[in-house]
């Protein structure tokens, strides 16, 4: 079952147990975080509001800087895997 990333961010909770529920789209493999992962990251994000990166394991990976460099909310990470979703405006 698909699941889109409109359908994660409904009102001001972002559904955890949807989020681990998508698949990868974006692979960190042995070169590392490049700027070309962190635009990537960026135009995935305002197509599909929530995107689940995953790394290999002899890659450094900072998953709190990735999310402040491409402006996104760090929802969950889990070993390997960091989901991020667009930030979101602060409700009033």
């Amino acid at each position: 079952m698909a699941i889109s990333g409109a359908a994660l961010l409904g009102g001001d909770i972002i559904d955890k147990k949807a989020a681990s529920q998508l698949k990868a789209t974006i692979w960190i493999g042995k070169n590392g975080v490049t700027e070309q992962t962190y635009e990537e990251i960026k135009r995935q994000i305002k197509d599909r509001e929530m995107v689940k990166v995953k790394w290999l394991k002899s890659t450094e990976v900072d998953p709190a800087g990735i999310a402040t460099a491409c402006r996104a909310e760090l929802v969950q990470t889990r070993g390997r895997t960091m989901v991020l979703a667009r930030l979101r405006k602060p409700s009033k």
